[in-house]
């Protein structure tokens, strides 16, 4: 159960030191309590208030990271049942399977083609997580150069083996990169929980039911294997779904520990339908896997689900934002336009959109309103004379083009007298209020 803010300042040092940042401890106490800060950023807890304060404050599903250092995938971390109480947490891992019976022809141009299908979304790059590399014909070694030549490619591994020996190989073929083994199961439990142990690396529990799930569950955590995840073995839709809900519900409201993990399921289990599978992969995203393996790898069906994640996993709480800067479009020179806008993405890929639409090389300024509008961050004053001067000064726009001409929005033309006289030295011209006008007045921009 998640402390409040007076549970963990009783636990701190309460000098008010000010080295975490907060002017006091109760405030970094509050900060704590809302997840916005880390226990780490205070210097003087000691380290049993630490170690007190650490597993008060886990989440009642466990946040299991999968993969090497460089490309890590997080799973679980889980603290609400509904995405409005207050956000969810780690964004659903999407795995791509690879079957060791396909031909290296096959292999390298699956794994080729999962670099190709990226897409640029609001500032976010979307792509597949994982690759889930299963054995199917016995072959150890095999097994072992599949798992290979995946993790060299840079992609967090799901290895799918029920062979003790074959995954022994493939995770000495990998080492170090943090593979998910899957999947522990009764009759294989011991020599996979050794393999895991091992190896460091996460483990899935396959159960046949809930409550074989805690049997395992209960018995992992006894061996000191912490990184589970879990998965229960459905093969329907209406199945899977019914799981999923329950775990979260028993990890969530009923507090039973043993099932306080993320899950996995596996989409071509539930239907040998492809269109099918796409969508019982959406209603997995949507309730409530941490990783959902597909068998098939096809943009048409991967962007959807890509969106949908994106669409569930972003915090209702706060708007989506890009970075402060200067963006260069269609390679601006010293003559070419300067335009501002707020860091609001859906603004700025709109403006920037029509920025490209024109063939005008100009220079977008984005300022920082943190994700607001421009109509809402002025009325906040954050897109206001004296803060866009500011930024304006210190992007350094300056010593890129030899006008002085600011294009600001239509919708803000109220600042524009209040701004000429922060920026003497530019001259504020009003631009369209709807961005589709945009093209054709900077086709008619004269600097």
């Amino acid at each position: 159960m998640a402390l409040s803010g007076i549970e963990i300042f009783k636990q701190l040092p309460r000098t008010n030191c000010k080295e975490c940042g907060f002017p006091t401890c109760l405030a970094f106490a509050m900060s704590l309590a809302q997840g916005k800060s880390e226990l780490a950023k205070c210097p003087h807890v000691s380290a049993d208030a630490k170690a007190r304060l650490s597993e008060a404050s886990e989440p009642p599903i466990r946040t299991v990271v999968i993969g090497p250092t460089a490309r890590p995938g997080k799973a679980g971390g889980e603290t609400v049942l509904f995405r409005h109480e207050k956000t969810f947490a780690n964004p659903t891992l999407l795995a791509i399977k690879v079957v060791d019976s396909m031909t290296d022809a096959e292999i390298d141009a699956r794994l080729a083609r999962m670099d190709e299908l990226q897409y640029d979304r609001v500032g976010l790059a979307l792509r597949a997580d994982l690759v889930a590399v299963q054995q199917t014909d016995g072959d150890a070694a095999r097994f072992a150069a599949l798992a290979a030549k995946a993790s060299a490619a840079g992609w967090g591994l799901v290895l799918m083996s029920s062979c003790a020996t074959s995954l022994a190989a493939a995770l000495a073929a990998c080492a170090g990169q943090r593979p998910l083994i899957h999947a522990a199961e009764a009759a294989n439990f011991d020599a996979l929980a050794a393999l895991a142990k091992e190896h460091q690396c996460p483990l899935v529990l396959r159960g046949q039911s809930l409550d074989q799930l805690i049997e395992l569950s209960t018995k992992a955590a006894g061996l000191g294997l912490k990184d589970l995840v879990l998965d229960s073995a459905a093969t329907t839709l209406g199945a899977a779904l019914r799981d999923q809900v329950a775990i979260r519900r028993a990890a969530l409201s009923g507090k039973v520990k043993p099932l306080g993990y993320p899950t996995l399921t596996l989409a071509s289990d539930l239907t040998d339908d492809p269109t099918q599978e796409v969508v019982a992969a959406a209603a997995m995203v949507a309730k409530y896997a941490g990783i959902v393996v597909l068998s098939e790898l096809d943009g048409a069906s991967l962007f959807p689900l890509l969106l949908e994640r994106l669409n569930i996993f972003t915090d209702p709480q706060r708007p989506m934002a890009t970075t402060e800067g200067i963006y260069e479009i269609g390679g601006p020179g010293e003559d070419s336009p300067v335009l501002i806008t707020s860091n609001f993405s859906l603004s700025y890929f709109i403006v920037s959109g029509e920025i490209e639409t024109s063939r005008v090389p100009a220079y977008l300024l984005v300022k920082d309103t943190e994700g607001l509008s421009v109509l809402t961050a002025w009325a906040a004053g954050k897109f206001v004379p004296d803060e866009i001067a500011a930024f304006v000064k210190k992007s350094g726009i300056a010593a890129k083009v030899k006008h002085r001409k600011l294009i600001i929005p239509g919708y803000a033309a109220q600042i524009s007298g209040e701004l000429e006289d922060e920026l003497p030295d530019w001259q504020i011209i009003i631009g369209p209020r709807e961005a589709a006008y945009i093209p054709a007045f900077l086709k008619a921009w004269k600097a």
